[in-house]
């Protein structure tokens, strides 16, 4: 039986090398292909004077694909001046999106997303009609673009997309800039201009880190990516990649991320002997977004489980729920802080026994707007210091490479519930804001920060760009002068 087997192998072999040697003759090459198939779905998520955030779906509905490359042409002129989860060329009105490393492998119905910000000329920005995937066309949903009889922001996107960079298992493209090494003691007195990271090294690409440390001295970092990247530390120098919150993918988020697997803006905590981590999802400058919480013994990838819903937003409230943290008061009570841009920083009340919202105090309560700026304020974080609870915020736009003018605002209250004021006694909800971090020489946009008390002082962890538009983990730590209010060295 076997021969006639191997018999009937060897027959189809000849057949086969007889049949291609025809098609050599004849000037026909035979190559092994996938066969590609597509669905794009193009949408212009907000507009503003002079120019408009997009995201773009990539739906793969044919052979499975380790790397794409997506073209096509504007018709009104339209000019990309940033894309993130991917790089992208433009001659003329035809634009060429490649993948980046991270986001190049789509299996068989497999996605993936991008967005960018682009100029146009304030009287045509038609959606593209043609897309090619590796070069052949894709068919998609229609696509969408802000009504004319709706009104346009002033401003450009309000929400916190994705990060510029890999997730944290691609390294970053680019060495950080210099770094400077910590003292050995708090300074009493700001230094006389704002310092450089702190040294870090390994896996430094970072965008939106929520940090916490444990009892055996272990920093656990989540960042904004596919699935929530993981990073760990030793010492708060050395970082390593440690997979991912949901290796399988975060399918009860899709309604929010229109199917992309990015999430947004971690916040994580250890509270009654487990950790606790809010994050967002939404897409880029949408108001349809929603918190989550999950719940983990011990941080690691893989062992958290999805605890649901916590809140969310859209276009029938006046605020956006993105960027959580969670804080717990002197009295034990737990509060959630959370917003972007629309009227700013809100904050809700938790309930211990189930971190999801107090079903006896359902308040949401403003504790930090911006009535100027086109109201850009976001990535709210309070901390308890002494007597007083600082917020910290970020001010101006986040995601805009070295462009990018974030920068760390603070104000605080001897109440958790505010009113927070700055150092010259204005208001947070009023504009307010004391700057204590902003871009100064090869350092571009430093924020979205969070702050861990640590056994040498309390520390300063946000993201910055470099020159290249990539963005990295910032550590630095915090003194407190005189009065009581914090500066960064």
């Amino acid at each position: 039986m076997r021969e006639s087997v191997t018999r009937r192998r060897t027959q189809l072999a000849i057949a086969l090398a007889a049949a291609g040697a025809l098609l050599g003759a004849l000037g026909v090459v035979a190559t092994a292909q996938a066969a590609v198939a597509c669905r794009v779905d193009y949408r212009v998520t907000n507009q503003w004077p002079g120019g408009f955030g997009a995201s773009v779906n990539v739906n793969n509905l044919g052979d499975p694909i380790t790397s794409w490359r997506l073209t096509w042409s504007f018709a009104a002129g339209q000019t990309i001046t940033q894309l993130w989860s991917g790089s992208f060329t433009q001659s003329g009105a035809q634009v060429t999106v490649d993948n980046v490393s991270y986001n190049g492998s789509l299996p068989t119905g497999g996605r993936t997303e991008f967005g960018f910000n682009a100029t146009w000329n304030n009287a045509n920005n038609p959606a593209p009609t043609a897309f090619t995937l590796n070069g052949v066309a894709c068919t998609g949903a229609p696509p969408t673009t802000p009504s004319s009889t709706t009104p346009r922001p002033t401003t450009p996107p309000p929400t916190t997309p994705p990060p510029t960079t890999p997730p944290p298992t691609t390294p970053p493209p680019t060495t950080p800039p210099p770094t400077t090494p910590p003292p050995t003691s708090p300074p009493g007195t700001p230094p006389a201009s704002y310092p450089n990271p702190g040294q870090v090294t390994g896996s430094t690409g970072a965008h939106d880190p929520g940090v916490v440390k444990t009892a055996n001295g272990t920093y656990i970092l989540v960042v904004t990516g596919n699935d929530l990247p993981i990073k760990t530390s030793t010492n708060r120098i050395a970082w390593q990649n440690a997979g991912v919150v949901w290796p399988g993918g975060a399918a009860w988020t899709s309604t929010y991320t229109a199917g992309s697997r990015t999430l947004w803006a971690p916040d994580i905590s250890f509270r009654n002997g487990q950790f606790y981590l809010y994050y967002s999802a939404s897409t880029f400058g949408s108001q349809r977004s929603a918190i989550f919480l999950a719940t983990s013994p011990t941080g690691a990838s893989g062992s958290w489980t999805d605890r649901g819903l916590v809140i969310e937003s859209s276009s029938s409230v006046n605020f956006n729920a993105i960027d959580p943290n969670l804080i717990v008061d002197a009295q034990g009570q737990w509060w959630l802080t959370f917003g972007s841009f629309w009227t700013g920083i809100k904050m809700v009340r938790i309930d211990p026994a189930t971190g999801k919202r107090s079903t006896s105090d359902t308040a949401i309560r403003a504790v930090a707007q911006r009535p100027t700026a086109g109201g850009a304020i976001e990535a709210p974080f309070v901390y308890r210091h002494g007597s007083f609870y600082y917020l910290f915020v970020s001010f101006d736009l986040c995601c805009r490479g070295a462009q990018s003018t974030y920068r760390i605002m603070v104000g605080r209250s001897s109440s958790i519930t505010g009113p927070y004021v700055d150092r010259n006694g204005v208001q947070l909800t009023n504009g307010g804001g004391t700057q204590i971090l902003a871009g100064h020489g090869s350092i571009h946009g430093p924020g979205h920060q969070a702050v861990i008390p640590d056994a040498d002082s309390d520390v300063l962890f946000y993201h910055y760009y470099a020159d290249n538009g990539a963005s990295f983990l910032g550590i630095n730590r915090i003194g407190w002068d005189a009065a009581g209010w914090p500066f960064v060295f």
